[in-house]
C-alpha cells in the first residue's frame, strides 16, 4: 500500500474543507454544538440543495453529465472531508450508487438524458428487484419472467427483501428474458415504473413494527422495451456492475462509522462501571483491532483501484465477510456491557436522524437506542450483500484455490 497522496489530491482538500465551513451551520464545528428538533428539521431540508448546488452529489462523474469529474482520488478526499466534518452526504443508496453508476456505463445516451438529472436531484426514488424467494444467494436462479409484447416487456414473478419498495417511483429490476439460455445468460437488467396496475409491494413487519423491506409482486406488468440497460439478455453483467459499484470512494471512511460506534460503547462501559472488568477490556481491545484492520483493508481496496489490478471482488468477499461479522460481535459485546439494562428500551422516538451505525431508528411505540437499533441491523449486515456463507465460498475458491463447492443433490 501507498499511504501518500498525491499533492493535487492534498491541493484539493483544502477546497473542500473551505466549503464546508462556509456552508454548515454557524458553529457546527463547536464541541457543544447543538441543533433543536426545528433547526435540524430546517438544516436536513436545505442540505440536499446546497450539495446540489456545490456539485457535491455524485462529484465524481463526468461533468457533461452534472457531476465534476472527479478522479478517484479527489472523491475520496471528498469523502474524508465529509467525515472529518461529520456533515452529512446525500444518503440515496440506490440512485446515486448503484443504478446511477451502472447506467453511466451501461446506458444509451436516451436513457442517460431521462434518468440521469432526476437521480442527481433527488427526484427520482428507487429500489433493487434482485432477491427472489428461491433466488437470494444463488441469484441466477432468479425466475422472473419478461416477455416483449410489442413496444413493451409483461413482467410476472415476484421480488422480495425489496428495501423501499413501498417509496420508490422505479425499480431496476433482474427479469428472466430467454428461459432457453443458460442461467446466467437468458437475464436482462429492466428500469421498471413502480406505480401502475400489477405491481403489488406487501411490507415485511419486523419485531419492532418497522417495515424497511417489502415483498413485490409482479402481475402483467409493464416496461418500455427501451429500458432494458446493457442489452437484452446481458443483464447477469450489468448486475455484476452495480453489485461491484457498492465498494469505491468510501474505501477510507467506511471504517469510521464503527469507530464513533466502539467510542460509544467504551462510554457506556465506563458509564455503568464494566471497565474494571478484565474480560470487558479484553474484549473492547480486540473490538478496537478489529476496527484498524477494517481502516488498514480500506487502504489495501484503494490501492487496488489506484494501480488497476482488478482484485476487488476478492478483496471485497474478504471485507464483507470481516467487517460484517466484526460489527456484530462488537454489537453483542454491546449488549453484554448494559447487561439488563440493555433489555429495555431507551431510546427517542424522535432521534437525530444522521446518528447511528444503521436505519434501525426509535419510534414513538418502539424507542430504541442508538446501540439498540445497531444491535438489530448488524443481525443482518451478514446476509444482505452477499451471505457470510456465500463469501467464504469467494475467498476459499478465488483466493484459496479450493475446489468448487459441489452442487446440491
Amino acid at each position: 500500500m501507498d499511504l501518500t497522496y498525491p499533492p493535487e489530491a492534498e491541493a484539493y482538500r483544502h477546497e473542500v474543507a473551505t466549503w464546508l465551513e462556509e456552508n454548515l451551520p454557524a458553529g457546527w464545528f463547536e464541541p457543544d454544538f447543538t441543533m433543536t428538533p426545528e433547526q435540524r428539521k430546517a438544516f436536513v431540508a436545505s442540505w440536499t440543495e446546497r450539495l446540489y448546488a456545490g456539485g457535491w452529489i455524485c462529484a465524481g462523474w463526468p461533468t457533461e453529465y452534472g457531476g465534476k469529474g472527479l478522479d478517484l482520488m479527489r472523491q475520496v478526499v471528498v469523502n474524508e472531508e465529509f467525515a472529518r466534518a461529520n456533515a452529512p452526504m446525500r444518503a440515496d443508496f440506490f440512485g446515486d450508487t448503484l443504478v446511477g453508476p451502472t447506467l453511466l456505463q451501461w446506458g444509451t445516451e436516451e436513457q442517460k438524458a431521462r434518468f440521469i438529472p432526476g437521480i442527481l436531484r433527488g427526484e427520482i426514488a428507487w429500489c433493487q428487484g434482485f432477491s427472489e424467494p428461491d433466488a437470494g444467494s444463488d441469484l441466477a436462479s432468479l425466475s422472473t419472467s419478461a416477455v416483449l409484447d410489442g413496444d413493451e416487456w409483461v413482467i410476472n414473478g415476484q421480488k422480495v427483501w425489496t428495501t423501499q419498495a413501498q417509496h420508490a417511483d422505479y425499480v431496476f429490476l433482474l427479469t428472466r428474458t430467454d428461459p432457453a439460455a443458460p442461467k446466467h445468460a437468458g437475464i436482462s437488467y429492466l428500469l421498471v415504473p413502480m406505480h401502475q396496475p400489477g405491481i403489488e409491494v406487501r411490507p415485511i413487519t419486523q419485531v419492532d413494527g418497522t417495515a424497511e423491506f417489502n415483498e413485490v409482486f409482479f402481475t402483467d406488468a409493464r416496461c418500455p422495451a427501451e429500458n432494458v440497460v446493457g442489452g437484452v439478455n446481458n443483464g447477469w453483467k450489468v448486475a455484476m456492475t452495480t453489485l461491484g459499484f457498492e465498494r469505491g470512494s468510501s474505501a477510507t471512511t467506511s471504517y469510521r462509522r464503527f469507530l464513533r460506534e466502539w467510542e460509544s460503547i467504551v462510554a457506556e462501559a465506563h458509564r455503568v462501571g464494566r471497565t474494571d472488568d478484565r474480560l470487558v477490556r479484553d474484549a473492547l481491545v480486540r473490538a478496537w483491532s478489529k476496527v484498524k484492520i477494517m481502516q488498514v483493508n480500506g487502504y489495501r481496496s484503494l490501492t487496488d483501484g489506484l494501480r488497476g489490478t482488478h482484485d476487488a471482488a476478492r478483496l471485497g468477499a474478504c471485507n464483507k465477510m470481516f467487517w460484517s461479522e466484526a460489527h456484530r460481535e462488537v454489537t453483542n459485546l454491546a449488549i453484554d456491557i448494559l447487561g439488563m439494562a440493555g433489555q429495555v428500551l431507551t431510546g427517542s422516538s424522535d432521534p437525530d436522524p444522521g446518528a447511528g451505525a444503521g436505519p434501525r431508528r426509535g419510534r414513538a411505540d418502539y424507542p430504541v437506542s442508538e446501540l439498540q437499533g445497531s444491535f438489530f441491523f448488524s443481525r443482518s449486515e451478514t446476509i444482505w450483500g452477499g451471505t457470510a456463507e456465500i463469501q467464504r465460498n469467494i475467498v476459499g475458491e478465488r483466493v484459496l484455490g479450493l475446489p468448487k463447492e459441489p452442487p446440491a443433490a
